[in-house]
């Protein structure tokens, strides 16, 4: 019997972290969106024509790259505010191409503590009503009310997402020095910085999980 809490009624629907994409029914497409700094760093590092391996992603974020590999066997795309719009295109891309209602979780990861407690993110929030809001602009717009929240929310907040971003828990703690920036730096990839995180629609690239590595969707 589906629980009342899997939002399985819509076509794109909202969670936090692993325990939340275990919470919703399985969904076609599954959009991780961690904006400081997993997505923002990935999306970055494939635009640049790189590819970023799930493995090594693991050893950085325990958000992020947590939810993609628990997600693997729906289609796993990296959302951002820097590729929100190209997100929502991709998904629009994969229904036609399946020729079939698709159905979306957008998985805002969090942050996550040591033992995987996962609080709520102001960014990942603002980050994954970016996508669905671009999402309900192309029409997929069947959302359940967490998602319709975030959309606005987003909306009501656009003009403010340098200083929203700017002054959240998350971008203070990377200040302050966090244990990701030097696995980050180790995996040879570049930390987006909080600044260019807020950045909305930056590029057009969307990164997709493919045997085990995130590449550019075509």
């Amino acid at each position: 019997m589906p629980s009342p809490f899997d939002q399985s009624t819509y076509q794109v629907r909202l969670d936090w972290g692993v325990d939340g994409l275990d919470r919703l029914a399985s969904a076609d497409v599954v959009v991780v969106v961690d904006v400081l700094r997993f997505s923002s760093t990935v999306a970055d590092a494939v635009a640049s024509g790189s590819s970023v391996s799930l493995e090594d992603a693991v050893g950085w974020s325990r958000n992020g790259a947590a939810v993609a590999a628990r997600a693997a066997e729906s289609v796993v795309l990296v959302g951002s505010l820097r590729n929100a719009s190209a997100v929502a295109r991709a998904v629009a891309t994969v229904q036609e191409r399946r020729q079939a209602r698709t159905s979306v979780a957008v998985i805002a990861a969090g942050e996550a503590d040591a033992a995987g407690v996962v609080r709520f993110a102001v960014e990942d929030h603002l980050g994954s009503g970016a996508v669905i809001a671009a999402l309900t602009d192309l029409g997929i717009d069947h959302t359940a009310p967490d998602a319709a929240v975030a959309a606005e929310g987003f909306r009501a907040l656009k003009r403010a997402l340098r200083h929203m971003i700017s002054a959240s828990g998350s971008a203070r703690e990377i200040a302050e020095g966090v244990d990701a920036t030097g696995g980050i730096t180790s995996a040879g990839l570049v930390p987006t910085s909080t600044v260019a995180a807020a950045e909305l629609d930056a590029h057009d690239v969307v990164p997709v999980l493919r045997d085990g590595l995130f590449v550019a969707f075509d």
